[in-house]
């Protein structure tokens, strides 16, 4: 009895990933090593970045005539400079494999920041281990050094700074984020939820001017040039992906994938589910309905709460997995972003651990299977139903504003 009683507290006590996380690190670096050693690098879109950033380095600022290989660029500023560097350090990306070193150290700095974000929402050490089993997640860092890996290291430091209520940290950094891929926008209804409940108006109003200005600055040497080219290109809403690349919807019939009526009634169950976890979930550390809440803090009349952790990298996650549900098109790379996602949800929705590793190797297969099926494309949607159903469902204990831990001192900025 006590072996068992001493295997569920190792399973279970958040305590334990004190010392669970960093050897489950080392161990990912090592495996790390051995997939840039071992496995061959694909070429996907690296060659065309390449060619891409050479343009820009040539002196090219009009975003319309910036191309590679594969396409044009359609990106924001911030992945063009990042990837400026690469290209200066790696030779003009001829040197591929000093370039995975470099990925496999990003996904290693990613990792380390989502196992704090974990530790500090006190998530029970069982999760941990899907945090580096990820067959996807390795592949799209270090075998096709998708600029995804740095959207998701940047989106899950501004997720850590948050937490660790750091705010205008937290704001700049996600903004900077958007500026490498438009993706991480989809993270913006739980960061006005969060300001909005945590901070007065007034500061949010300025953090929103930084979010905004940021994406400005960055943008300033191509909107001198042509900056309708910019936003059409960097921020492109209405963008059409090819049906036979995409991950998810792909049992849909493809005139019905490709016909706007699609597209809208995808963006208005968006918006209709951000309504219904606003009104239900959302807001529960105000203690107040959604109107009333409205009005007070337009009014001035709120002035913050103290949020928890847990409720904040909730929040912001099932944000993330409501917009990835309804999203037209997911190509392989948008796993960055879900994968480190999904454990956390799947534990918040209080799935027994048994469920979770079940949904989570069904969702791990579904990702992996090339080129998606109806049967893998219907699994990518139905994992992620799941996740934000019983989020959903369990509201009570996954948005609780409790601290798990009433003995800690939480860090204030």
């Amino acid at each position: 009895m006590d072996g068992l009683q001493l295997v569920s507290d190792l399973l279970t006590n958040p305590k334990h990933t004190r010392w669970i996380a960093p050897l489950l690190n080392l161990a990912d670096g090592l495996l790390c090593a051995l997939i840039i050693w071992k496995v061959p690098y694909t070429e996907i879109d690296w060659t065309t970045y390449m060619q891409q950033i050479k343009l820009y380095l040539a002196g090219e600022r009009d975003y319309t005539r910036i191309e590679g290989s594969t396409g044009p660029l359609v990106y924001p500023a911030a992945h063009v400079y990042g990837y400026s560097l690469l290209y200066n350090v790696t030779d003009e990306g001829r040197d591929i494999a000093f370039g995975q070193i470099i990925f496999a150290f990003l996904y290693l700095i990613s990792l380390t920041i989502v196992m704090a974000c974990y530790r500090r929402a006190r998530a029970p050490p069982y999760l941990f281990p899907l945090l580096v089993l990820s067959k996807r997640l390795h592949s799209v860092f270090m075998l096709r050094m998708f600029n995804d890996g740095v959207a998701a290291l940047l989106m899950w430091a501004a997720i850590w700074l948050l937490m660790t209520r750091r705010w205008t940290m937290g704001v700049a950094v996600w903004s900077l984020g958007i500026g490498v891929k438009m993706t991480l926008i989809l993270l913006a209804p739980a960061v006005v939820v969060i300001l909005a409940l945590g901070l007065d108006v007034g500061s949010c109003v300025s953090l929103a001017g930084l979010a905004l200005g940021i994406q400005v600055l960055l943008a300033i040497p191509f909107l001198q040039e042509n900056p309708s080219g910019y936003f059409e290109r960097a921020f492109e809403f209405g963008r059409q992906f090819m049906y036979k690349w995409t991950v998810n919807w792909r049992f849909v019939p493809e005139e019905t994938f490709l016909s706007p009526r699609f597209w809208w009634g995808l963006i208005a169950l968006h918006f209709f589910t951000l309504v219904i976890f606003g009104a239900t979930s959302y807001l529960k550390p105000a203690g107040t309905s959604l109107p009333k809440f409205v009005g007070n803090f337009l009014t001035g009349q709120h002035h913050g709460v103290a949020l928890q952790p847990p409720f904040m990298m909730t929040v912001l996650l099932s944000s993330l997995a409501i917009g990835m549900l309804f999203a037209r098109s997911m190509h392989y790379q948008f796993f960055a972003y879900l994968s480190w996602a999904s454990p956390l949800l799947l534990w918040r929705a209080r799935y027994h651990p048994v469920l979770i590793y079940a949904l989570w190797l069904l969702q791990e297969w579904a990702w992996n299977v090339f080129p998606s099926t109806n049967l893998s494309s219907a699994i990518v949607v139905l994992s992620l139903f799941a996740q934000i159903l019983g989020v959903l469902f369990n509201n009570n204990r996954a948005f609780s504003n409790v601290s798990p831990n009433p003995k800690a001192k939480e860090h204030v900025q």
